[in-house]
């Protein structure tokens, strides 16, 4: 496994650990949701009160210094943020769509499109080829069950999920 695909899995495990990590430490202060509360014409919320600015600018930072630190340009680190996000926030209009519950588990809708859209949007920067996003993708879908189940023992996350 090549270098640059393990500093993108781990820019991609920062920009959605981000929200999780300052919803806690701000606790739950400056929650303003992303879809501001609007409903689409079918009475369901466009992503719902969990997707949250703070959450998105607490991404975008975060992963951008930890690219820097690890000898990237800031851009690439709000470009994979930004792919993170735009990822998670599909994954919470499909579940909206379903009408599945905020925060509901959903395995692989809430991991997939948030690790593939970074590592697909950026396989020329960190040198990928197609095999090697599937594996980062695996990869980062069994981290993140991994640290979810963790970080809901350490109390840190809301749901085991």
């Amino acid at each position: 496994m090549n270098v640059e695909l393990l500093h993108l899995l781990l820019l991609i495990i920062i920009a959605n650990g981000a929200p999780i990590l300052i919803r806690e430490l701000l606790n739950g202060d400056y929650d303003l949701a992303v879809d501001f509360g609007k409903k689409l014409p079918d009475n369901k919320p466009i992503f719902g009160a969990s997707k949250t600015w703070r959450g998105i600018f607490s991404a975008l930072f975060a992963t951008t210094m930890a690219a820097w630190l690890l000898g990237y340009l800031p851009e690439t680190g709000l470009l994979i943020a930004t792919y993170a996000i735009l990822g998670d926030l599909i994954s919470s209009f499909i579940k909206r769509q379903l009408a599945m519950a905020p925060s509901s588990k959903a395995p692989l809708l809430d991991q997939i499109p948030e690790s593939f859209l970074p590592a697909l949007m950026l396989m020329e920067t960190f040198r990928l080829t197609t095999s090697s996003v599937i594996l980062l993708v695996l990869i980062f879908v069994i981290t993140e069950l991994l640290l979810s189940h963790m970080l809901y023992k350490w109390g840190i996350r809301k749901r085991p999920y």
